[in-house]
């Protein structure tokens, strides 16, 4: 599918959360429940927040989707990608869909989210130049790291959780995540 034929797919469903496979599945979910929504808008708005004062990157929020080199069509809950890797795209991706993996991903598991699925996506971001990636569960109150060439480490019962390689110096707030009504 190009990248239009894959927009206006969704277009017909805006309802559905798609993505793609690298191999063409097609993966199409339901709307988040909506406290699971407020967590993750409290994440993007963290990383927001510091992109615009850091100025070195971009971060994005659930809605935003990348083609990655493998071919997939991923919408990470939240991500981070330099600027400059931005404007060295030709401007018709910059105009569309980013061809290109984002240097910190995040997802935030949902209660109707697989956990298999969730880590092989998180290795799939690595695999295609992401260079860290958190996965939340706010069931768990845990975070897996991963990182390239390492196994994923897993954090429980943390407040905060800081930011390394790209993402060096911000912080992530986890206490509303854990509870979005504090």
């Amino acid at each position: 599918m190009s990248d239009q034929e894959f927009a206006d797919f969704c277009a017909e469903y805006p309802d559905l959360f798609c993505e793609m496979t690298a191999e063409g599945d097609l993966l199409v979910t339901p709307p988040r429940f909506s406290t699971i929504g407020a967590q993750n808008a409290e994440i993007a708005a963290q990383l927001g927040n510091w992109s615009r004062l850091d100025r070195i990157g971009i971060g994005n929020d659930s809605s935003t989707g990348y083609v990655l080199p493998n071919g997939a069509r991923r919408s990470p809950d939240a991500s981070w990608t330099p600027k400059a890797q931005v404007r060295r795209l030709p401007q018709e991706s910059q105009d569309g869909y980013w061809h290109l993996c984002p240097a910190f991903v995040i997802e935030l598991r949902s209660k109707s989210d697989r956990l298999p699925i969730l880590r092989q996506k998180m290795r799939e971001y690595l695999a295609n130049g992401a260079h860290l990636g958190l996965l939340i569960d706010p069931k768990t109150r845990s975070v897996e790291i991963y990182r390239p060439g390492a196994e994923s480490e897993v954090r429980s019962e943390i407040d905060s959780i800081a930011g390394e390689g790209p993402v060096a110096g911000f912080t992530l707030d986890l206490s509303t995540v854990w509870d979005p009504f504090a």
